[in-house]
């Protein structure tokens, strides 16, 4: 079952200069793992950091979504988020016990999909809870 969408697009050009930033300002939002990963390649950085940020602002939209009134503030979700990709396949990956105070609901599962343009990175997050449903 379906409990929350989120989607977010950002213009690519904000994120210019984020890899000149010291890494401990970018661990605020990201993981150690998606620095190296958007550092790997200086003319592609700009758009890795902006799809990766505008997943965290769809993941906010989607977990509001399924429980009003239950804001999470926006860098403690940022760090307890990490966008990993497994055979060029990227996932999204939550540490549920970060933000259990604000979301007090079982974990669902994001379900992301990552895209961009040259100007514009989009995100798109599905969170599926999972009945015990038997056919």
């Amino acid at each position: 079952m379906i409990v929350g969408i989120g989607i977010d697009s950002v213009d690519i050009q904000r994120f210019a200069h984020w890899h000149i930033y010291n890494p401990q300002i970018l661990r605020r939002i990201f993981s150690d793992q998606e620095i190296d990963y958007c550092l790997q390649n200086n003319t592609k950085s700009a758009e890795r950091f902006a799809v990766r940020f505008a997943a965290r602002e769809a993941l906010f939209k989607a977990l509001t979504m399924h429980a009003p009134g239950h804001n999470i503030p926006f860098l403690t979700l940022c760090r307890a988020v990490s966008i990993q990709k497994h055979m060029n396949v990227p996932s999204l990956h939550i540490n549920w016990p970060t933000i259990q105070r604000w979301y007090p609901y079982e974990p669902v599962t994001p379900l992301l999909s990552l895209t961009h343009t040259q100007h514009i990175a989009t995100a798109w997050i599905v969170l599926q809870k999972h009945d015990n449903y038997q056919p």
